[in-house]
């Protein structure tokens, strides 16, 4: 009898595709509708290099033609005259107030905004969550010279008990020392800034909170961390990068503030030693404040200081860029 052997019908493997076919690939698009998907995304972003490219040289032009006009020094002059022949004018006084008051937002909204972010995601219950995030995400959208008015009629009146406590307790160290004038000084308005990028960087924090890996909390527990342990060990590591984007998102915001600064603010050409004194001036506080009554040299004067924010607005996110970077093995992500 014979014993037939079986036969294998099973067909050879399909041949991989080479690299030079894979780098094809990755390179250029297969399908119609995907070469033009890609030749749409790459032309919005060499779009958006040529207009931030435009801005940059339309700001440089027009800020050489003041400056060269410029009988005062650009950088340290305490005067702005631009109506005056020959002009005097400079940003020194523009820049420090534009720096301080951001910082000062970005210390008391970061903090504060990130245990929100924290209390929305991890601890309040979900009935409880909803309706407090929707509430932020409603302040993110309000205008900002609805903010500027509330800062005038209402916070302001109230920032004299405040001042007044920190005069009595801190006034020997001179930054905090008050004279008794109306409370329309650089602290209020870094006050009123925290406030408006508080739900910004909120929400960005809350929604990168909720995209910790779940098994990284349940292992964490499984080893009897406390609800503490748990966010200091899992969920802030993870979402360090996204908390330092939503602050810089926030800081842009603080940087450029105009109607609100303008409403709240005294300003002057003075830079006071003490933040409880009302004066100082920002950047973009002094462009809408002046440049419907300015010449044709004022403008380009106020478009010089235009390039100013336009410069420190780019290192500030050219620095959290680098931060994201090297703190990206650490956050969590790549796990």
């Amino acid at each position: 009898m014979d014993i037939s052997t079986k036969t294998t019908d099973a067909s050879p493997p399909s041949p991989q595709p080479t690299v030079a076919e894979q780098k094809r690939n990755a390179r250029g698009a297969s399908r119609p509708g995907d070469r033009v998907f890609l030749g749409l995304t790459r032309g919005s972003g060499i779009l958006l290099l040529v207009i931030m490219a435009a801005i940059a040289v339309f700001l440089t032009y027009r800020a050489s033609l003041a400056i060269s006009k410029d009988h005062g020094n650009f950088l340290t002059t305490f005067e702005w005259n631009t109506n005056l022949t020959p002009p005097v004018f400079g940003i020194a006084v523009l820049a420090f107030g534009t720096v301080v008051s951001s910082i000062i937002a970005m210390v008391i909204a970061v903090p504060i905004a990130v245990a929100i972010a924290l209390f929305l995601t991890h601890y309040a219950p979900r009935r409880l969550s909803g309706p407090i995030a929707y509430v932020i995400d409603l302040l993110a959208a309000v205008p900002s010279i609805v903010y500027g008015l509330w800062g005038a009629l209402i916070l302001v009146p109230h920032m004299a008990g405040l001042f007044g406590w920190l005069n009595d307790y801190f006034g020997w160290t001179g930054i905090f020392s008050w004279d008794g004038g109306a409370p329309r000084s650089m602290l209020t308005v870094g006050v009123l800034l925290a406030i408006m990028v508080l739900p910004i960087i909120t929400n960005v924090s809350r929604e990168v909170f909720r995209q910790v890996p779940r098994m990284h909390e349940e292992a964490a527990l499984a080893l009897g961390a406390t609800r503490w342990e748990v966010v200091r060990m899992a969920v802030l590591p993870f979402g360090r990068s996204g908390v330092i984007s939503a602050s810089m998102l926030g800081l842009g915001r603080a940087l450029g503030e105009t109607m609100a600064v303008a409403t709240v603010l005294s300003p002057d050409y003075v830079i006071h030693a003490s933040l409880l004194n009302p004066g100082g001036g920002t950047f973009a506080q002094n462009i809408a404040s002046k440049f419907g009554e300015a010449t044709e040299q004022g403008r380009d004067a106020l478009i010089a200081s235009g390039l100013v924010l336009f410069v420190i607005t780019l290192v500030v996110n050219g620095a959290a860029r680098m931060i994201i970077a090297r703190r990206k093995e650490y956050s969590g992500a790549n796990a």
